[in-house]
């Protein structure tokens, strides 16, 4: 277990150790103990650094919601007409939707504890707001409040079939919501 008196990256291990756990056992698997340990720091750092559970859960999910806000503007930055945003939102449903699954993990773990605590739900809305944000760079903000839902509805559509849609058919989805020719 790490000791000493200084350790800097401490707060930033039990935060990265909360969203591992997290993705690994759920919300209900989450405990003081368990994430302790997974950080290799000393049971009492859980409460040195945060004023309990929740505070813990909001500080990791904070985290885990900048990490998805970052991809949006690491996709929608560089686009510098409509239709280099619509293949980059299309870019972004695709990663979002690839790889390990622990995004979407996160993603469902943090919308169903939004659903059942609504002290949780400051988090979406702030994410939703960032995610617009992103988008109404390139899409008038009705358009993007649309965008943002069918983001989310093609990720998860996507990350649970058994046979994915391909880039072509969400690029169709995306163009069809945003206004452009049809293809």
């Amino acid at each position: 277990m790490a000791t000493g008196h200084t350790d800097p990256q401490r707060r930033a291990r039990i935060v990265a150790a909360t969203l591992d756990l997290i993705a690994e056992e759920g919300v209900a698997g989450v405990s003081h103990r368990k994430i302790a340990a997974r950080a290799d720091v000393p049971l009492g750092s859980m409460t040195y650094h945060f004023d309990g559970i929740d505070d813990l859960l909001r500080e990791a999910f904070r985290h885990f919601t900048g990490h998805i806000v970052a991809l949006f503007d690491a996709y929608l930055a560089p686009a510098a007409d409509p239709d280099q945003a619509r293949a980059a939102v299309a870019d972004l449903i695709h990663t979002l939707s690839g790889g390990s699954g622990r995004d979407l993990v996160l993603t469902q773990e943090l919308y169903t504890l939004a659903a059942r605590r609504p002290a949780y739900r400051e988090l979406t809305q702030e994410w939703m707001a960032h995610s617009r944000t992103h988008l109404e760079r390139h899409f008038d903000p009705g358009t993007a409040r649309q965008l943002d839902a069918l983001i989310e509805g093609l990720t998860l559509h996507r990350a649970l079939a058994q046979e994915p849609h391909d880039r072509a058919l969400t690029l169709e989805a995306v163009t069809r919501i945003t206004g452009g020719d049809r293809l």
